[in-house]
């Protein structure tokens, strides 16, 4: 789906939703913050390549960009990778809080929950 020199793409295999993609390093490590800062400039750029191309075919209405880094913060595979992930409206009843909602006691912060 998309590639550089030192990073490719490729769809998710469970997919959240249409155009869910990888961005992932050629050279093995598992751990995103161990990534050269041109391993992860390159990742961020084919970030903008998928965002351009697949906002004109898929028509999205917004996107999440996440990086699960360590087992505690759910990473299950051990590979170093981005998500990217079309978000639509009415895909969810309350997108408001984003990623926020990964801890969901913490997700309605303006509403003065803690």
């Amino acid at each position: 789906m998309g590639e550089s020199p030192l990073v490719a793409a490729f769809p998710d295999l469970y997919p959240i939703s249409p155009g869910h993609m990888l961005i992932v390093p050629r050279r093995h490590e598992p751990e995103f913050f161990r990534l050269s800062p041109d391993e992860q400039g390159q990742m961020l750029v084919l970030v903008n390549e998928l965002y351009g191309r697949l906002a004109r075919e898929l028509r999205f209405d917004g996107v999440n960009l996440g990086v699960n880094s360590g087992v505690a913060a759910g990473q299950t595979i051990a590979h170093a990778h981005l998500h990217f992930i079309p978000r639509y409206g009415g895909d969810v009843a309350e997108p408001a809080g984003g990623i926020r909602w990964l801890l969901p006691g913490k997700a309605r912060y303006w509403a003065g929950e803690r």
